[in-house]
């Protein structure tokens, strides 16, 4: 394996649609989305754990504390779409780690990080301090070790893609992580070497 993976251009495309359930529409409206099915899960008596893979949606579970509760950890780095955004609540983390990950790919170093990150179970905010995160989701999603009675959900936001076969809306993925989805994240990282 090379230092970073990186996506081939003519496969970007694939790299663009949802790995989960899209909850489409606005901040407010996707949360709330989002609140109703973590609760559904909670009813059903699961052990949460929720990972977080951006900006906007750290925010928003930050802000709410029944979302808040189930957070294990969030990986940040500090924009959205280009713009400088600040995270408040650092003290929530029991652990901050800052790492560099280059644009549009997955540094060779982040398996074995979010593997440590995963397996302490401590509330952790990963900042990514050069580069960006977005294909971060990939690693964190292959490590995260399948539990019965436990869901482990990955939360990200979806910009809108309108330059793809089919429009994809804006919005929130939720992967609900299996291994039928680690199978297809694996595929992802394949075509990515």
């Amino acid at each position: 394996m090379d230092e970073n993976l990186k996506v081939r251009e003519d496969e970007r495309h694939k790299f663009s649609q949802p790995l989960g359930k899209l909850y489409a529409g606005t901040r407010k409206e996707t949360i709330i989305e989002v609140e109703k099915a973590i609760n559904t899960f909670v009813e059903a008596n699961f052990i949460i754990k929720v990972y977080l893979v951006g900006d906007i949606v750290t925010q928003d579970f930050l802000a709410k504390d029944f979302l808040k509760s189930f957070i294990k950890l969030c990986i940040i780095d500090g924009k959205t779409q280009r713009n400088h955004i600040k995270i408040e609540s650092e003290d929530f983390f029991e652990d901050i780690i800052e790492f560099e990950n280059p644009q549009g790919g997955i540094r060779k170093e982040s398996f074995t990080l979010l593997n440590d990150i995963v397996s302490s179970d401590k509330r952790t905010l990963l900042k990514i301090t050069e580069g960006e995160e977005d294909l971060l989701v990939l690693p964190l999603v292959l490590n995260i070790p399948l539990r019965e009675k436990t869901k482990s959900l990955v939360f990200y936001g979806q910009p809108p893609i309108t330059d793809a076969k089919k429009t994809i809306p804006e919005g929130i993925v939720m992967v609900d992580v299996e291994r039928r989805i680690q199978k297809a994240v694996k595929r992802f990282v394949v075509m990515m070497k």
